[in-house]
């Protein structure tokens, strides 16, 4: 349904192929990688007022895509006029041992978010749900249809929940009873009027606060409310500009992403390891040390990030993150030394933070 004119009207089915077909599907998503798949309508429920009170109070920074799709973010048919139904789909990331609690302990090492240390996940799950539309096709004829991997506006984790795949965490993640969290979402809009799965009603995170204890930044406020501004997360990818100084010490050494949600999250410890080759680390990133990142020239980061989420950061960021983290290590010549050696070369906002980790050492 890339455009209103080119999607095709299907051939009606009955209700009873309708509901083989969504059988189907699902058997279908599964044999393609996905963990999980359920099928919603288009009404976001109570989540599309959540959001206009969110994006309100500021809570989004500088994401300002966050406010400019309006109504199109929480109704579907609005974003790809014809939409009827949301086949709607999980797939583990999680690599089996990629040792975070050891990671984070040690403030020379780099820490990035595991999501991160594979393949850019955007154009696998992507490609698996054009596979997916395929197949559909391939037994009911042409259908109006168009895939989303976290890439254009629509709000993923409420429809997710409307098609049954879990609920709505206090650290603002979804949350499965039988996979925690480490996992991707991704979405088929389609104009079938396929019968819709029951969703999630239950939230089994009762008066447990274990993500509000361990956030760092106190970015988790409550109730499934996050502050974006202090979320790690936002400050090490989105943030375009300068990370707050109060807020710096408490990155530690995370320089893209944050997990620390997640692992504290009782409910992961359902989570499986994924069987996807693509999600698996790369490069040495999930064991490489500050210092070797931070001495990485542009062109050996976009050599190894090429088909990374990290590039999404860029070089600039990137740097700006390490030089972050190497001024909440403990004071080192060399890494004082290293710090240095970049002023010269390094953009006003790069170098802006080399001179707030180089006082650090010297406090």
């Amino acid at each position: 349904m890339s455009a209103p004119s080119a999607s095709p009207t299907p051939t009606p089915l009955s209700s009873t192929q309708l509901s083989a077909l969504s059988q189907n599907i699902k058997h279908w998503a599964q044999a393609l990688g996905f963990q999980q798949v359920g099928i919603s309508g288009v009404d976001p429920g109570i989540q599309a007022e959540y959001l206009e009170q969110w994006v309100a109070a500021g809570y989004h920074g500088e994401m300002h895509y966050m406010a400019a799709h309006g109504r199109k973010r929480a109704y579907p048919a609005e974003l790809e006029p014809g939409t009827l139904r949301l086949i709607c789909v999980r797939m583990d990331y999680l690599p089996a041992d990629t040792q975070m609690a050891q990671c984070l302990s040690n403030p020379e090492q780099a820490y990035i978010s595991r999501y991160a240390l594979g393949r850019d996940y955007h154009k696998l799950i992507r490609k698996r749900l054009q596979q997916l539309a395929e197949r559909i096709q391939a037994t009911i004829g042409p259908f109006g249809h168009r895939a989303f991997v976290d890439s254009a506006p629509v709000l993923e984790k409420a429809f997710a929940q409307q098609a049954g795949l879990g609920w709505m965490g206090q650290n603002t993640l979804l949350i499965n009873p039988k996979a925690g969290s480490w996992f991707f979402l991704g979405e088929l809009f389609v104009n079938l009027p396929l019968p819709v799965d029951p969703p999630y009603t239950k939230n089994h995170c009762g008066s447990c606060q274990s993500c509000l204890k361990r956030c760092p930044t106190g970015a988790l406020l409550g109730n499934g409310l996050m502050d974006a501004r202090r979320c790690i997360s936002y400050l090490s990818i989105e943030l375009k500009g300068s990370i707050p100084e109060p807020l710096r010490p408490l990155m530690g050494n995370r320089i893209y992403g944050c997990d620390d949600c997640q692992i504290a999250c009782p409910w992961n410890r359902f989570a499986r390891p994924t069987s996807e080759a693509d999600f698996l680390p790369r490069h040495q990133l999930e064991t490489s040390s500050l210092m070797q990142l931070f001495q990485w020239t542009e062109a050996e980061f976009l050599t190894r990030t090429e088909g990374s989420p990290i590039r999404r950061a860029g070089y600039e960021r990137w740097s700006r993150n390490l030089a972050v983290a190497l001024g909440n290590v403990p004071s080192n010549p060399a890494i004082q030394q290293a710090l240095k050696q970049r002023l010269n070369s390094a953009s006003p906002l790069v170098a802006e933070h080399i001179n707030w980790a180089l006082k650090q050492h010297t406090i």
